[in-house]
């Protein structure tokens, strides 16, 4: 930077180098006055989402002798803070424009300060809306919002119009799901840094006709739009004796079983977690205040029972009840596993059932076959 109207400044700024677990280091911008050292806290000179940011800005402007609540009043400070903001978002562009593969390879370092400024900063805001980008869940390409837009809004506008964006926040753990909506011709994005939970709150109330899901949060066909269940091959009675089979006890978890006619080939079971409530759980983990009252609360999961796969009528003929309960809390578990919900206790139950089951199997082959 190299300013002299309508007030002097020179300097020197740059991103550090973030991965997803980095230690956040404040004070690395020194701020000297001629070439004398005057403070590394450069609040309100610096805008706050650039505090990460590191190097030297030298500004006669500023006095030697400075203190907080001279900052804070003195009309060159906002002017100065004005203008990094406008001059980062100004070179942000110009490389993105001029170089956009390698701006590409270091949005994991960029994206923080970029989300972070989106979220504070509405003329930020305004400016980060052309080079703010968004990978696709397989790591293939990346997309501006007008360019998710224009590849995604044929099939992801809902009912009301706007466009969903289906996000990851974790492209291993949330695989099956991944690949589900894909299937259907969905564009699935990666969310996963810490500052993305709050960065799609602020972005549905800024960004005008958009709303966000995570590819775990309904079943695949629900995801733009609930829509009416097809119909299952269950009856009546079958369906109610699943959802009384399927109705686990876990004191961390809220269950709530549904049966659903899904496609035959999708899984005998698929367990969500609803948006609204995973959300808040999320935003308690970065805020203190209300952290612990949602942190306490027992995750929502909703398991989707389907009616139409061919594995349930074996199962509802199984005459040893005993079995039958640990098949379907094995399917269960299953489910929940790929969620990362089943721990301790519950997991070791689990591999032990399992164990049972096929030990039990081989048995009745060995007998069969004598």
């Amino acid at each position: 930077m190299n300013v002299d109207y309508p007030f002097n400044l020179t300097g020197i700024l740059y991103f550090p180098k973030i991965k997803q677990s980095y230690e956040i280091q404040k004070d690395k911008i020194q701020l000297y006055s001629n070439q004398v050292f005057v403070t590394d806290e450069v609040k309100d000179i610096v805008p706050e989402f650039l505090m990460l940011l590191q190097g030297v800005i030298d500004s006669p402007d500023i006095p030697l002798n400075v203190s907080r609540s001279y900052l804070q009043g003195d009309p060159n400070v906002k002017k100065i803070n004005n203008h990094i903001t406008k001059k980062v978002a100004d070179k942000l562009e110009e490389i993105f424009n001029k170089e956009r593969k390698e701006y590409e390879e270091k949005w994991e370092s960029l994206g923080l300060f970029v989300k972070y400024g989106m979220m504070t900063d509405d003329k930020f805001l305004e400016k980060a809306n052309k080079f703010h980008i968004m990978e696709d869940a397989d790591g293939s390409r990346f997309y501006t919002l007008e360019e998710y837009r224009n590849a995604a809004e044929t099939l992801q506008k809902n009912k009301d119009g706007k466009l969903v964006i289906i996000y990851t926040t974790n492209p291993v753990q949330q695989d099956s799901y991944i690949r589900a909506a894909s299937g259907k011709g969905y564009k699935v994005v990666k969310l996963e840094t810490i500052v993305d939970a709050g960065f799609i709150n602020q972005m549905e109330m800024k960004w005008e006709h958009v709303h966000f899901t995570r590819v775990d949060s309904e079943v695949v066909d629900n995801l733009i739009d609930k829509q009416d269940a097809a119909e299952s091959v269950l009856g009546k009675e079958d369906v109610e004796k699943l959802k009384s089979l399927f109705a686990v006890d876990i004191p961390s978890l809220h269950v709530t079983v549904e049966v659903k006619g899904l496609s035959p080939e999708a899984m005998p079971v698929v367990a969500t977690r609803p948006e609204f409530m995973r959300r808040m759980k999320d935003m308690a983990a970065l805020n203190g205040s209300m952290g612990a009252f949602y942190a306490n609360m027992p995750d929502e999961v909703t398991l989707t029972v389907n009616g139409n796969h061919p594995i349930y009528p074996n199962i509802l003929d199984e005459a040893d009840s005993d079995k039958q309960k640990k098949l379907v809390h094995n399917l269960a578990d299953l489910a929940l596993l790929s969620q990362g919900l089943l721990k301790g206790v519950e997991l070791t139950d689990f591999i032990q059932r399992s164990v049972e089951l096929i030990g039990a199997k081989d048995k009745n082959r060995i007998i069969l076959e004598s």
